[in-house]
């Protein structure tokens, strides 16, 4: 037996449980994807791993998925978090699908001096990060935050997590200088694969004086350069979240 479709449930997952369906779940299986009972689907709940599983009852209002068999284990992320100043609703819920995609751990969105959008609906962005790992075959989905101020955020850092910031102030910088990341080659202390990481994307904007003085302040804060031109957030964070997974994270 082989699945086609990939769902998200936030149910226990094993062999020969049974998996309750909502109603938007079962319209989504049986009016939109036209499955019937004896059909697969594979599932996913971000801490079992992904598992084969057959449609034992279809309804209109609800259903119920039979669980076979594990089909792969559960693939953590590396350890990154992509922190990022929350911009225009569309852009804002592409950099949630793309930092899920590309393989953020945790995605936080944080409110700088200049960030222009003050709330979010966390629970929306939530799906927007279910969506993504069903579509790109993720078995695990990155936690989103709540919106945080940088400032506080920063307070309470962890001491043993770098910080990447990316700068729009260094557009230009030859990437000979260092290799991106603002870690001068032989340097003592560079990072490892393994390292706890986190990203920071500022806003439209840009980051204030205050803001950027304190980060470059920071023991742990690498200042990164994105190439010749200034990019826009959206494209900051898939352009960083790149560079990073090719040096450090899992795409190597």
């Amino acid at each position: 037996m082989t699945a086609k479709i990939r769902l998200y449930v936030d149910h226990p997952l094993g062999a020969g449980q049974s998996v309750p369906l909502n109603r938007d779940q079962a319209h989504y299986l049986f009016a939109v994807m036209r499955l019937a009972a004896g059909d697969c689907v594979a599932l996913f709940n971000g801490r079992d791993g992904e598992w084969l599983a057959e449609v034992a009852v279809a309804g209109k209002r609800g259903g119920e998925l039979a669980v076979r068999a594990q089909t792969r284990p559960l693939q953590r992320p590396p350890d990154l978090w992509l922190l990022f100043a929350p911009i225009k609703k569309a852009r804002t819920d592409f950099i949630v699908e793309k930092a899920a995609e590309m393989g953020a751990a945790r995605i936080v969105p944080v409110l700088t001096e200049f960030t222009n959008a003050e709330r979010i609906r966390r629970d929306r962005l939530r799906a927007h990060a279910i969506e993504a790992a069903e579509q790109c075959g993720g078995t695990y989905v990155p936690e989103v935050a709540d919106l945080t101020r940088l400032d506080r955020l920063l307070d309470d850092w962890p001491g043993n997590r770098r910080l990447m910031f990316c700068d729009e102030a260094e557009a230009g910088r030859p990437m000979s200088d260092a290799d991106g990341f603002g870690v001068v080659p032989g340097e003592a202390g560079r990072p490892a694969p393994g390292d706890p990481w986190a990203i920071l994307i500022g806003p439209e904007g840009g980051f204030s004086e205050p803001e950027r003085a304190r980060l470059r302040g920071l023991p742990f804060a690498h200042v990164a350069t994105l190439g010749p031109r200034i990019l826009r957030a959206d494209t900051a964070a898939v352009a960083a979240m790149t560079l990073w997974q090719s040096r450090f994270g899992d795409w190597r």
